[in-house]
């Protein structure tokens, strides 16, 4: 499950975003002493910082200039201030995108995929583990119950997707948007392919039932 910090000082929004992401699948990480962000990040090692500019003690500013030599995680401004100058200053302090309050929900919630998607899809670890597997993003191999079995690039970004996401209901279209944003060009034809042949290795795996389509939603892992 990918962790998301929360860097809100208005205790309404922090909680509305908290439920929000936690709805959505994420392990939100709500902060409320603003005097050890730094540290606090570099002990829970986030997959996503959101950030207001608006902050007790140091301003968001300065905070994702230190954030970044702390921690390797995007970071999503959310903020009130619809200033262009202030959107230049954070996306050339390291900022990975920038949102303007009040925020139309699904809008916020795909641009916190596509940021994931463009950081690694799966978080800055070498491994995933979900539903009794464990992946190796770079050995490119799936292990469950001490067997292993090998996967094509296809195949690893789709199980990546999968279990990032365990437990969701993936649509074909949201797969294909994270093959193409992976340099991987497959079409739905493809893609119906892949998983047929993922669904065998799962079976030498001794699970093969574990990807479930729901018709006419996507898959379910």
């Amino acid at each position: 499950m990918r962790k998301i910090m929360i860097l809100e000082d208005d205790p309404a929004i922090r909680e509305e975003l908290s439920l929000l992401l936690r709805n959505e699948g994420y392990a939100p990480l709500p902060v409320t002493d603003f005097a050890t962000v730094t540290e606090q990040a570099a002990r829970e090692q986030p997959d996503l910082i959101l950030l207001d500019i608006g902050l007790p003690g140091q301003d968001g500013f300065a905070l994702c200039a230190a954030l970044r030599k702390a921690v390797s995680a995007p970071v999503i401004f959310v903020t009130s201030r619809d200033s262009g100058l202030d959107e230049v200053r954070a996306l050339s302090l390291g900022g990975d995108d920038y949102i303007t309050k009040p925020y139309s929900v699904p809008v916020l919630l795909a641009r916190i995929k596509a940021v994931l998607r463009r950081s690694g899809a799966v978080g800055s670890t070498d491994t995933v583990e979900a539903a009794g597997l464990r992946l190796s993003l770079t050995k490119g191999t799936l292990t469950a119950a001490g067997k292993t079995v090998e996967l094509t690039r296809n195949e690893l970004q789709i199980m990546a997707c999968l279990m990032g996401q365990a437990g969701q209901i993936v649509s074909r279209a949201d797969l294909l948007d994270a093959l193409w944003d992976s340099q991987i060009y497959i079409d739905d034809n493809s893609l119906s392919v892949n998983m047929t042949r993922l669904r065998g290795k799962l079976a030498e795996l001794g699970l093969p039932e574990l990807i479930k389509t729901r018709r006419g939603m996507g898959y379910q892992l």
